[in-house]
């Protein structure tokens, strides 16, 4: 009972980690870079939200909303003014200056915010059991509402022409090119749509704990293993790995305190680039 105990939460937690995964995952298929700076998006978007729904009284779905709007905007702003200057230098430059970033935007979250840790206006509300598992109904609404943001995606880049766009860019940028496709509008509208699911993300780990200026920082390598393991740069594949790296972690706590937890998200990179180093779906798969 133990291990279908966490089992359950692993799908919980992974369902939710697919979200900004994908949002690592999108930037690194169009723009062929990994952008640390997701870290602090969660962050913006986690502490968005929160003033939406503890300061103008939203509920949790509009300030959802608002976290996606902001953090997007903030992502979008920051790869045009800051980020998209030094991806002429490279891959290695420019995944270390989003780190450079994500500590500047942290550290801006700490001064508007301080470091205590903040709570969402929720009800409170017990936990449910069911064949002797239990379940908040907030980690379930989590779940449902991760469930309906990855749907809306893949529908969005299956069907719509912006959306059939966005993968034009990602499998063959000079091809698309040719077809007329702007690749710098793309580009940016992968960074808002990304870092806007970073902030949807952030705001759904937070509202099944708690919030402070390091929530991004604590998760970002649970997110950047989703993605490693899935395949970077296959959306699919983000899912499936976030998945993996949820369950992985709760499984981890049968062996590990929870301090250590954490490591899996390495053991699951180092595994990965050393038996299968396009992930399991591979690059690009969509």
């Amino acid at each position: 009972m133990e291990v279908a105990q966490l089992v359950l939460n692993g799908v919980m937690a992974g369902t939710v980690l697919a979200v900004p995964a994908i949002g690592l995952t999108a930037i690194f298929a169009v723009l062929r870079f990994t952008n640390f700076a997701l870290a602090s998006h969660m962050t913006i978007g986690a502490f968005a939200g929160f003033v939406a729904n503890t300061t103008f009284g939203l509920p949790i779905v509009p300030s959802l909303a608002t976290a996606f709007l902001v953090s997007g905007f903030f992502g979008w702003m920051s790869d045009e003014f800051v980020l998209r200057r030094l991806r002429a230098s490279g891959f290695v430059t420019t995944a270390i200056g989003s780190i450079a970033l994500t500590i500047a935007l942290e550290n801006f979250v700490r001064f508007g915010f301080g470091n205590q840790m903040r709570g969402y206006d929720l009800p409170l509300r017990r936990d449910w059991v069911i064949q002797g598992l239990r379940v908040s109904p907030q980690q379930v609404e989590n779940l449902a509402i991760a469930v309906v943001v990855v749907a809306l995606l893949f529908a969005f880049l299956a069907l719509t022409r912006t959306g059939k766009a966005m993968r034009a860019v990602a499998d063959n940028p000079m091809l698309a090119s040719i077809k007329g496709i702007n690749s710098d509008t793309v580009a940016r509208l992968v960074s808002f749509i990304a870092m806007g699911l970073a902030g949807l993300g952030g705001m759904l780990t937070g509202l099944d704990t708690t919030i402070d200026p390091l929530v991004g920082f604590r998760t970002i390598l649970s997110v950047f293993a989703a993605a490693v393991v899935g395949g970077l740069g296959s959306i699919p594949g983000a899912v499936v790995g976030a998945l993996v790296v949820g369950i992985g972690e709760e499984l981890s706590l049968l062996f590990l305190t929870p301090a250590y937890r954490t490591a899996v998200g390495f053991l699951a990179i180092l595994l990965v680039l050393t038996l299968r180093p396009r992930g399991i779906l591979g690059q690009r798969a969509y």
